[in-house]
């Protein structure tokens, strides 16, 4: 049977095979905070160091991000993947054969940071390059719920193969992954014809546009609000699940399933959590479903760190509850930015929306081990405390800036 051109692909077919890619390129997002209780040992980090090499990743991706995806606006964006995809193989080796203590961390974990800022908004972008506008937001809702499930196979796949072989093997395993997303996106992936920069457009980098279009700034924002709350919790989740069995008797729960399994099973409940919210979103309004979700996390989060001392059962229940909650408005923010992005502009919107929205993901690991260490070290409970509660804080500026900066005008409505 002969192949199916690639301009004829279905776009089920499309926004399948990029999922699947994107799954595959995210084995390595949890290998460092799947493996903290260990290298707090064998390494003697301190919170902050730890959360320093937890914020590179998303730093690193920050920094290189703009440059990247502003180049799909011009460029295949098949091309900037594979880089990406070949980047953060390399990393993973590297960490696997040469990390050693926190500079030999940080390092390699910066340069993964570099690999994601290649695949992630990069292959949204050759997604919804050749998606038509109907089924736009539900692909993208899809395609960025998928960031879940590789995270969460990342802590599964991390810490069993940890288990029984090592970290070391541990994480030159999962760095097979990206190459593996590398394929999928060689073969599936229509290659994406170059926009030409006309009279009057934005050169490359140059955001003021972006910047100026208030409603996706407004969303932009969100983002980073979301992401420092996002990842803090993601970065942190193995440390505080292992204080919290370190607490009292766990009970079943505790003590059948491994901290990386459980931390696993909390994030891939990020992928029903954000597609059915987006689905919501689609009748009661974006803007209200987002704002409902941040101010209920950011509810939790403030009483998340104190309840640590609760039968390890009970206590889980609320963690699932606040991972639902935490990746509940992760699609429909992203489909704001995009649905909102002027014409000519989406590729620069995306750049924008990664760069200042991982700018929370960078700050957002990196302060709550700065707020555990202040406050008295990762054995203290009041630490855990005010830890989560930082980031709730955080995360319910969501809410003030979209009811500010994202109102629509009288007589024009939202953008689907």
């Amino acid at each position: 049977m002969p192949k199916m051109p690639r301009q004829r692909l279905s776009g089920a077919r499309l926004v399948i095979g990029m999922c699947a890619a994107h799954v595959f390129s995210m084995l390595g997002f949890a290998s460092f905070a799947a493996l903290l209780p260990t290298f707090f040992a064998e390494w003697g980090l301190s919170n902050t160091q730890a959360g320093w090499i937890n914020g590179i990743y998303f730093g690193a991706y920050m920094i290189a991000v703009p440059v990247l995806v502003s180049l799909t606006d011009r460029i295949d964006p098949r091309h900037i993947y594979v880089a990406g995809s070949a980047l953060t193989a390399l990393a993973a080796f590297g960490f696997a054969l040469l990390a050693e203590g926190f500079w030999g961390g940080f390092w390699v974990r910066a340069l993964a940071g570099v690999g994601l800022a290649g695949t992630y908004m990069t292959g949204l972008k050759a997604l919804t390059d050749h998606i038509h506008e109907g089924i736009r937001a539900r692909s993208i809702a899809f395609y960025t719920a998928t960031f879940s499930i590789g995270s969460a196979l990342s802590f599964l796949l991390t810490g069993e193969i940890a288990a029984d072989l090592g970290w070391r093997w541990a994480v030159g395993v999962v760095g097979l992954g990206p190459l593996v997303s590398l394929g999928i996106v060689l073969w599936l992936a229509p290659p994406s014809q170059p926009h030409h920069l006309a009279r009057g457009e934005a050169a490359l980098l140059d955001f003021r546009p972006v910047l100026r279009n208030r409603r996706a700034f407004a969303y932009i924002l969100a983002y980073s609000a979301h992401n420092w709350e996002l990842f803090a919790l993601r970065s942190w989740l193995v440390a505080f699940l292992v204080f919290a069995q370190g607490q009292q008797e766990t009970g079943v729960l505790g003590g059948a399933w491994s901290a990386t399994a459980l931390a696993a099973l909390v994030t891939v409940l990020g992928l029903p959590s954000s597609v059915l919210c987006n689905e919501l979103a689609q009748r009661i309004g974006r803007r209200r479903l987002v704002v409902s979700i941040m101010c209920a996390s950011a509810a939790i989060a403030a009483v998340l760190g104190f309840l640590a001392p609760l039968p390890f059962l009970l206590l889980f229940a609320v963690v699932v509850i606040y991972g639902i909650t935490v990746t509940g408005d992760s699609a429909s923010i992203t489909a704001g930015a995009v649905a909102n992005a002027a014409p000519g502009q989406r590729g620069a919107t995306m750049a924008a929306h990664s760069f200042i929205g991982f700018a929370g993901a960078f700050a957002g690991p990196l302060a709550f081990g700065v707020v555990l260490d202040v406050a008295g070290g990762g054995e203290s409970l009041l630490a855990w405390g005010l830890a989560f509660a930082s980031s709730g804080l955080v995360v319910a500026l969501g809410p003030l800036v979209l009811a500010t900066l994202g109102r629509r005008p009288p007589g024009e409505g939202e953008a689907i």
